[in-house]
């Protein structure tokens, strides 16, 4: 299975960065990031629909589209992983995530993706949000595993003992 990360605006050097490349280094196969951007002098609604054009011509041929967006469901690290599990299952070659630029998706783009997840009710950078988004995919991946990554401890289960 092809992992995907594509996002509108290109890296910086720097922590987040570095981050990323952290995790992307673990992944087997090795995750492919696209980052695109919209030439000239766009703002708004017309950055939103050039990003938008641009983020599904790089999603490969038959990928399952994950739409990053605070609009979407927010999941569970256990819940995306048997998401991403079923579209293993399924036969589905590859799964990319769509990480929009500073003004976010168009609610067109979020329409066609197979799935749209949200990080919280918190608004984050979109740099920030492909850390996210690559700790997470990790996270699932690990869980599908079986690999300790993922042991989760709440409040109530330390309380608890």
């Amino acid at each position: 299975m092809g992992w995907t990360i594509l996002s509108a605006g290109r890296w910086k050097s720097g922590a987040l960065k570095a981050a990323f490349e952290d995790y992307a280094h673990r992944l087997r196969p090795p995750l492919a990031l696209k980052e695109i951007e919209a030439k000239g002098r766009l703002g708004g609604q017309t950055l939103r629909e050039a990003e938008a054009a641009l983020l599904l011509a790089a999603v490969p041929p038959g990928a399952a589209i994950v739409a990053l967006d605070e609009g979407g469901k927010a999941l569970s690290s256990a819940a995306l992983a048997a998401r991403l599990g079923q579209w293993r299952d399924q036969g589905r070659a590859d799964i990319a995530f769509l990480n929009g630029g500073a003004d976010g998706l168009l609610p067109d783009l979020c329409a066609k993706a197979d799935l749209t997840v949200s990080h919280g009710a918190m608004t984050w950078p979109h740099p920030l949000v492909r850390v996210m988004a690559m700790e997470q995919l990790y996270r699932a991946i690990t869980i599908l595993s079986g690999h300790p990554y993922h042991r989760v401890r709440s409040c109530r289960d330390r309380e608890a003992g």
